[in-house]
């Protein structure tokens, strides 16, 4: 017995091109659907519409209905299945091998803005109120999943800036938008996953009042390793024009700020590195070596930075991880 042929046939491609009907109807009975309270009903169709007209090769329709159900959903507060849509229109864009361009960005740039922005709560709350608890917890639980959802999606993006025409790290303004969402969304602040997004959002300003802002919320002896911390990522990406600029902008918009060795060692670096001064730069790592080993990080950024201004190899073949991540997202 002879088996059938697994490929796709042509003809048969062609006569579901023809065959499937304008997607303006799907999106007008789509969208009725959800506002019908079926959101989960029309995800599904969302899906499995969409993917007949990618099958089709019929890429521009098929982003029109996902990012028409994207935005109804997330519209509607339902906002697991305008993510998973969302998500999904990233995909097709790829798919289509669709060039990083205004007209798709300004679609993201649309559901981005549609993700809900809801105060965290505070995290002190009577444990002996166990509604409060319990309101606490449910609180947290969604924040974390809104984020989580976010971040799946902006990430997809920048995924697809990068091989699709943008910057190699992706494009700086989904950067921005992923940082700026961490930062206020996120139930516990991560500032090094925020800083290596902000590092490339091509924004030093912007940076710089967001570090301000964090000065006021953290722990004692946070705010100084975040200031270090996000000049090192900067540097390490032989950026000195927006290490600089952050610098200078921090010390324009704080009230008070730190004298602390950490903060002392990174002006010296900034002055040190627009010189060839390698013996230099050592002895500044040695001399501050006690403030810069309280965050291994610190030393992994400042053997990146010696190996990009002085071209000094890292010993351990392991480290360059910072750069290392950002191949992944």
């Amino acid at each position: 017995m002879k088996l059938k042929n697994s490929k796709i046939d042509p003809m048969s491609r062609e006569r579901s091109r023809r065959e499937l009907p304008p997607v303006q109807e799907h999106i007008d009975k789509l969208k009725k659907v959800v506002e019908e309270g079926n959101g989960y009903g029309a995800l599904q169709m969302y899906k499995s519409i969409s993917a007949r007209y990618v099958t089709a090769q019929r890429f521009s329709e098929a982003l029109d209905i996902l990012f028409s159900g994207a935005y109804v959903e997330l519209e509607h507060g339902l906002v697991n299945c305008g993510a998973d849509l969302a998500i999904l229109f990233v995909d097709t864009l790829v798919k289509a091998k669709s060039p990083c361009n205004d007209e798709s960005l300004d679609r993201i740039r649309c559901m981005f803005k549609l993700f809900p922005r809801v105060p965290v709560p505070p995290h002190l709350v009577d444990v002996s109120d166990d509604e409060d608890v319990h309101n606490l917890q449910e609180s947290l639980g969604e924040a974390r999943s809104r984020v989580d959802n976010l971040t799946s999606f902006l990430r997809a993006a920048i995924r697809w800036s990068a091989e699709f025409g943008g910057p190699s790290t992706g494009y700086p303004e989904l950067h921005a938008m992923l940082a700026d969402y961490l930062y206020t969304e996120c139930p516990e602040l991560d500032m090094v996953r925020i800083s290596r997004h902000f590092v490339r959002a091509e924004d030093p300003e912007k940076f710089a009042s967001m570090l301000i802002n964090f000065m006021g919320r953290c722990y004692p002896g946070e705010d100084d390793l975040a200031i270090a911390r996000a000049v090192l990522m900067y540097l390490s990406m032989g950026n000195m024009k927006d290490a600089n600029i952050l610098m200078d902008e921090i010390k324009k918009q704080a009230e008070t700020l730190s004298e602390s060795d950490l903060l002392q060692f990174i002006t010296y670096l900034l002055e040190t590195l627009q010189r060839d001064a390698l013996p230099l730069f050592s002895m500044l790592r040695m001399k501050f070596k006690s403030c810069i080993d309280r965050e291994p990080l610190l030393n992994e950024l400042l053997d990146e930075v010696a190996e990009r201004f002085y071209g000094v190899q890292r010993k351990n073949p392991l480290q360059g991880m910072f750069g290392d991540i950002f191949k992944v997202i």
